[in-house]
């Protein structure tokens, strides 16, 4: 079974990771596999609209740490030291530019986020022109507390320099209720009622015709580019591999290797583990 499905439903083309047993988590392939089926629906005369969903209990959880963070990975993205700044950036510009395909696509994406979306896998949400979630659902990008820097950027062009702040400077989760009132999202609706929103906001416009659609979606999406979006991503993309490669980020990956992603993971997140000092931070349990 594809990592990534996709299928055909009238003018609609459903795009859905497939990797349940790990919360849909990112690996060396999805990228590739994602950015393939959004050309398909793109080059589709019949597709209008394009819906983004992950199966199982999430959207999607980030970057497989296990893989990338307990393991190796392919070597490009957690490098042994010396650090090869170059062959990093251009693995993760790479995904950056495959996540990118959703903005590209001339036809509009809705990204349906039950469960989780966080890390990567906001990257991914927050590349669609629509993210519509679940209230309990959860976005973030908890790796702005080590080991990451979200390579596509959205956050700022979302939410606006203070917002953007307030959820990077901390690496918070917030529910799905919370991000629609902060703006970050379209809406958020009881988690029973998710499908129906989206294929209601779906089906409205898969009748528009497709070069109306297209018009609109790039004289939008040109004012954002207009403000700087592809520098953004270069700088986040190579911020991104340093804070991977400082002493902070070694220190992570050596602390997932000694005890296990999960818990490196869960220090990391409740604040409990100084990274500078790779060592627990004095009644920080209190």
């Amino acid at each position: 079974m594809s990592k990534v499905t996709y299928e055909k439903d009238g003018r609609i083309a459903r795009i859905t990771l497939n990797r349940p047993q790990v919360m849909n988590a990112i690996d060396d392939e999805v990228p590739v596999l994602l950015e393939q089926a959004v050309q398909r629906a793109d080059a589709d005369d019949g597709v209008h609209v394009i819906v983004l969903a992950g199966v199982g209990e999430a959207f999607c959880a980030g970057y497989d740490l296990k893989y990338y963070a307990e393991g190796n990975g392919n070597g490009q993205a957690t490098q042994d030291m010396p650090w090869d700044p170059i062959q990093d950036y251009r693995f993760m510009w790479k995904n950056t530019q495959h996540f990118m395909a959703l903005w590209r696509a001339l036809k509009p994406v809705v990204a349906k986020v039950h469960g989780f979306a966080v890390a990567g896998g906001s990257d991914i949400a927050l590349c669609c022109d629509f993210v519509v979630m679940g209230d309990t659902a959860r976005i973030g990008y908890m790796p702005t507390r080590v080991w990451g820097c979200p390579t596509t950027a959205m956050w700022v062009y979302r939410l606006g320099a203070e917002r953007a702040k307030r959820m990077l400077f901390t690496g918070d989760k917030i529910t799905g209720r919370e991000a629609a009132e902060m703006g970050l999202v379209l809406k958020s609706v009881p988690d029973d009622l998710l499908d129906e929103e989206v294929e209601a906001l779906a089906a409205r416009m898969a009748g528009v015709p497709i070069n109306q659609l297209a018009m609109q979606k790039l004289v939008i999406n040109q004012a954002i580019e207009a403000q700087g979006l592809m520098n953004t991503q270069r700088l986040a993309t190579i911020f991104d591999g340093i804070t991977r490669h400082s002493p902070e980020g070694l220190n992570f990956k050596a602390r997932a290797e000694a005890v296990g992603w999960k818990q490196a993971v869960a220090e990391r997140d409740a604040g409990t583990w100084d990274w500078t000092e790779n060592g627990p931070i004095p009644g920080a349990n209190r």
